[in-house]
């Protein structure tokens, strides 16, 4: 199991009268070294062998080796599967309903099985988690992750299907997706990887696709402790008004809060290898005199019922004014963060809806904020989209064609944040 360790960054100082408490607290991971240490694990491939993967035909044959490529990153010993999915469900290896253990000749059987794939018929992508959910039933106890291809939107499901599907799989296993071309739906995907606590991504050329596809299965290979819970006490009379993830990614957290006990929630963060990720916190505690202090939160990270470390949200009332309005450089940052992600998907709703007045605004407003925090990669998607005029000011002027790809790539990636602190 991983080691952890859990830092705290706030401005402990409230003014008289104040009553919220912000923090940043930054969750390192030191991992595990040696295959020995390895846990157990399960991974399926889902790919999408709807009709439209044939046009071009490179798609699918991307699909086929990027499969194979993943199935070549499994370790022995972990159990895997493959589903190739249209209207239904099937399972291409093993033929069964189960999981076979990795090893050469699982491995060889596998790529075989993966080579005969073939597009045809439509797409029902919640078919695809449910029967991905029904072969890891079989892994109870495993670090358990999944990888989804589609190139296409959900048409043979209804929203509330899919969403039924989603409270089934939820905490059963993470799910990092990825849509291929520019015909698939980028909320879907992102509801879908933000429920299972995955990533979603765009591949714009199928050329790309076999690394991308490693790159997820070695990360995934790569997890040392699963189902971390990041768990909240707060004291009476104080609540938590929002918990969310910031950083490599903003994810809001706030409603999967599970009552643990009185006072105590759990927040669900998925498993880790050797990473470091910062989490927002937001409390809202009674008014105190000036002069009088509390702890306003204990934050831990929690494996089962074992507690792997914890930090202390703290608040001191003042009547020093220096001392109450400075701002936490890591909370400033982090909220700036958060609203750029907001903003970037606004923007681009907006301009989808007609209203080029807000999508200016939102998407000026995001390069403002990209820039003043040095997100660079952000800052080169926005520039597919708007012209920039001035950046310390916002000023842009909306592109009158902008290709779907570039307006794609930079919905899926607005919620990466860059670092700040230690971890930067």
């Amino acid at each position: 199991m991983s080691t952890f360790e859990v830092e705290v960054f706030q401005n402990e100082y409230l003014p008289a009268g104040g009553t919220e408490v912000n923090a940043i607290v930054t969750v390192s991971s030191a991992g595990v070294t040696g295959t020995g240490d390895a846990p157990d694990a399960a991974e399926i491939v889902i790919v999408d062998t709807s009709g439209s993967m044939d046009v071009p035909r490179a798609k699918m044959q991307a699909a086929r080796d990027a499969t194979a490529v993943a199935i070549d990153c499994i370790r022995d010993g972990v159990l895997f599967g493959l589903i190739a999915g249209n209207e239904r469900a099937r399972h291409v290896y093993p033929s069964g309903r189960g999981l076979e253990p990795a090893s050469e000749q699982s491995r060889a059987a596998a790529k075989q099985a993966v080579g005969k794939l073939k597009a045809g018929g439509g797409t029902a992508i919640g078919t695809w988690l449910r029967a991905a959910n029904d072969a890891f039933a079989a892994a109870a106890g495993r670090v358990c992750h999944a990888i989804l291809l589609t190139d296409g939107a959900n048409q043979h499901e209804t929203r509330e299907q899919l969403e039924a599907t989603l409270a089934v799989c939820e905490g059963r296993f993470q799910c990092d997706c990825r849509g291929v071309g520019t015909d698939w739906e980028v909320s879907e995907l992102r509801r879908i990887a933000s429920v299972l606590l995955g990533s979603v991504d765009i591949i714009a050329d199928p050329a790309e696709m076999a690394a991308d596809f490693r790159s997820m299965t070695e990360v995934a290979m790569g997890k040392t402790t699963g189902s971390v819970s990041l768990r909240i006490w707060t004291p009476q009379g104080a609540r938590v008004q929002f918990v969310r993830q910031v950083a490599p990614t903003v994810e809001e957290l706030t409603g999967r809060a599970t009552v643990a006990k009185p006072l105590t929630a759990d927040y669900p963060t998925g498993s880790w290898g050797e990473e470091s990720r910062d989490y927002q916190v937001c409390i809202e505690v009674p008014m105190h005199q000036v002069g009088d202090e509390m702890l306003a939160a204990r934050v831990g990270l929690l494996h089962g019922e074992e507690v792997l470390s914890q930090g202390l949200i703290k608040a001191i009332w003042t009547s020093d004014q220096q001392l109450s309005t400075q701002i936490s450089r890591e909370v400033a940052h982090y909220t700036g963060q958060a609203e750029l992600a907001e903003c970037i998907q606004e923007g681009l709703e907006a301009r989808k809806a007609g209203d080029n007045a807000t999508a200016t605004f939102k998407l000026g407003r995001a390069v403002q904020l990209a820039a003043a925090s040095g997100n660079d990669g952000t800052m080169k998607l926005l520039a597919a989209v708007v012209d920039v005029e001035d950046p310390a000011t916002g000023t842009v002027r909306l592109r009158s064609e902008i290709a779907d790809v570039d307006e794609m790539a930079l919905d899926t990636r607005s919620t990466r944040t860059v670092r700040v602190g230690p971890g930067a």
